[in-house]
C-alpha cells in the first residue's frame, strides 16, 4: 500500500479544492434537490476523519416522516478516467491501520472538499423516503446539496438519544424508531445478527498503545447500520429492475450460502463447547445461527463463537452476477454510502446517475466485473493489513507486561499449545503444552481440548483461564504465556 500520491493526483486535489473548497463562490446547480434548511447530522467514530454519509429527518404535515440518507458526492468531483479516478481505482479501498489511514482518494477530497463535515455546505448523492411507521411508502433518488449541523460521534449521538433536552433528541429517537423497527424485520426474515463487540488500540502523541478501548455494538451503531442498510438495498432493488435482474453491468455485494462442509466443521466446533446446531441438507438455518450467537451473549466465549461463525460463512464479494445476500437476507444489495473509501461505490453513483438520468447503460460487462473482482481482492489485502498492524501493537504493548498476571479465555487447541484471549486486549496468546507440569497433555481434537493423560483433566477451547505474560517477540508477532489457573 503507497501512503503517498503520484504528482499528477496530487496536483490534481490541490487544483480541485482551490476550485470548490468554497461552496458559496459558485451556484449550485439548480437540478439538485436542497437540504440545507433539514436538520441533519452525522455520526461516526471518535477518529473518524471522512464523513461519507450523513441523516436527515423531519416530520411532513400529512403524519408521515421523511428520512433522508445523504452520501459524499465524490464522482461529481471524480469524472471517470481522471488521473484521481484511475488512482482509485487502483487502490480499490482506504486502509484504516491502527496510527494511519492510507486513503483511497487524496486527502484535500477524502478529509475536506467530499467530507460532510459541519457548518459547511456539500454536495451529496441521496436516498430520501417517506415513511410512515416502518413501512416506506415512497422513495426519492438523486443529487442534493446539504449542511450538517452538527458531528455526532456514537458516544455522544447515544447519549442525546437516551436524554431528552439534549442536541437533535427528538430527531435521533424518530430515527431510531424507524430503524430498530427495520432491524426487527430484518432479523424475522432471516438475516444473521453478530453485533459483536470491538477492541482498539487507544494511542497517545507518539504512537503508543496506552491502552484498549472496547467499542459497544450500542443504539447509535444499529441505527447508522440499518439506515445505510436501506439506502443500499434500495438502490441495488432499483438498478435490478431497471436493469433486469440478470443484467452484468451493475456492482452488486454479494453473499453466497455457507458452504455445507465448513458448517459442519462449526456444528463440530459448538458442540464441543457445549452449543448445539441443528444441520440439514439445506444447511444451516439462518434462524439457527441467530440462536446460537444470542445463547452465547454475554458469555466468556461469544466472541469466539461469533468468530468462528463468521470463519464458517462465505466470503462477501463485488460482482455482476446478482445471487443476493444470504447474511443479510436481501435479494439485492450493492454498496452506495462510502464512496469516499470504496471504489465499488463510486461505480455504483455513476451507474445510478446514469439510470435516473434516463440514459442508457453503455459499459463493458466484463470490464466491469474486473474492476468488481479487484476491488475484492484489495478488500481482503486491506483487512489482512489491518489485522497486522493490531497484532503489531498488541505485540508491543505486551511487551511492557512481562510478569504480569491476566485473565482470559481458551481461544484454540493444537497439538503444540493452547491459545488464551487476553480479556481486555482481544491480543491471542500461546501456552506451550510442554509448559504445563501437572500432567502431560495431548491434544483431543474431537473435543478441541488438552486432556491431561493422568488426570484427565480438560483445557477446552471457551475455558475462562488465568495466565502470566511469558516472553514477546516483535520479529515475529508472537506473545507466549503461562498458565496459571
Amino acid at each position: 500500500f503507497d501512503s503517498g500520491f503520484p504528482p499528477d493526483v496530487a496536483t490534481e486535489a490541490k487544483k480541485l479544492h482551490s476550485q470548490y473548497s468554497n461552496l458559496s463562490t459558485y451556484e449550485v446547480d439548480i437540478s439538485r434537490k436542497d437540504f440545507r434548511g433539514v436538520p441533519t447530522v452525522t455520526i461516526d467514530p471518535e477518529t473518524a476523519k471522512d464523513f461519507d454519509d450523513a441523516i436527515s429527518y423531519r416530520a411532513l404535515p400529512d403524519g408521515s416522516e421523511e428520512i433522508g440518507i445523504h452520501i459524499a458526492d465524490v464522482t461529481h468531483y471524480v469524472p471517470r478516467g481522471s488521473v484521481i479516478d484511475r488512482e482509485a481505482q487502483k487502490r480499490a479501498t482506504s486502509v484504516y491501520l491502527v496510527d494511519r489511514t492510507i486513503p483511497m482518494l487524496p486527502p484535500e477530497l477524502s478529509e475536506d472538499l467530499c467530507s460532510l463535515k459541519p457548518e459547511v455546505e456539500r454536495l451529496t448523492f441521496s436516498a430520501v423516503f417517506t415513511v410512515k411507521g416502518a413501512a416506506v411508502i415512497e422513495r426519492w433518488f438523486g443529487r442534493t446539496v446539504i449542511r450538517s449541523a452538527k458531528r455526532f460521534t456514537y458516544d455522544e449521538a447515544d447519549a442525546s438519544l437516551a436524554k431528552a433536552g439534549l442536541p437533535y433528541h427528538k430527531e435521533l429517537s424518530a430515527l431510531w424508531r424507524f430503524a430498530s423497527a427495520l432491524r426487527k424485520k430484518r432479523f424475522e426474515e432471516g438475516a444473521i445478527m453478530f453485533g459483536t463487540d470491538e477492541v482498539k488500540p487507544v494511542l497517545n502523541a507518539a504512537g503508543e498503545v496506552v491502552s484498549f478501548k472496547r467499542t459497544v455494538y450500542t443504539e447509535s451503531h444499529q441505527l447508522i447500520e440499518e439506515l445505510m442498510l436501506l439506502a443500499n438495498r434500495e438502490v441495488a432493488s432499483l438498478v435490478s429492475k431497471r436493469l433486469g435482474r440478470k443484467n452484468r453491468l451493475f456492482v452488486y455485494r454479494i453473499h453466497d450460502v455457507p458452504n455445507a462442509d465448513k458448517l459442519g466443521e462449526l456444528a463440530v466446533f459448538l458442540s464441543a463447547i457445549g452449543y448445539q446446531l441443528t444441520l440439514s441438507r439445506q444447511g444451516a438455518s439462518q434462524k439457527d445461527l441467530n440462536r446460537v450467537l444470542a445463547e452465547a451473549k454475554g458469555k466468556p466465549e461469544e466472541r469466539l463463537i461469533s468468530t468462528a461463525t463468521i470463519r464458517s460463512m462465505a466470503k462477501a464479494v463485488y460482482t455482476t452476477k446478482n445471487i443476493g445476500h444470504y447474511g443479510l437476507a436481501f435479494d439485492d444489495y450493492a454498496h452506495f454510502t462510502s464512496p469516499i473509501r470504496r471504489y465499488p461505490d463510486m461505480m455504483v453513483h455513476r451507474t445510478l446517475a446514469t439510470i435516473l438520468e434516463g440514459k442508457k447503460v453503455t459499459d463493458d460487462p466484463t470490464h466491469i466485473e474486473e474492476m468488481a473482482v479487484h476491488a475484492s481482492a484489495r478488500e481482503v489485502d486491506a483487512a489482512e493489513a489491518e489485522r497486522a498492524s493490531v497484532k503489531l501493537k498488541q505485540v508491543e504493548y505486551f511487551a511492557k507486561l512481562i510478569g504480569e498476571r491476566r485473565a482470559g479465555v481458551i481461544s484454540g487447541v493444537t497439538e503444540w499449545g493452547i491459545y488464551i484471549e487476553d480479556e481486555a486486549t482481544g491480543a491471542d496468546g500461546m501456552v506451550r503444552l510442554a509448559t504445563l507440569t501437572d500432567d502431560t497433555y495431548e491434544y483431543d481434537p474431537k473435543k478441541f481440548a488438552a486432556v491431561g493423560r493422568a488426570t484427565k483433566r480438560r483445557i477446552r477451547l471457551g475455558d475462562p483461564a488465568s495466565f502470566t505474560v511469558e516472553r514477546v517477540n516483535l520479529e515475529e508477532r508472537t506473545i507466549d504465556f503461562s498458565l496459571a489457573s
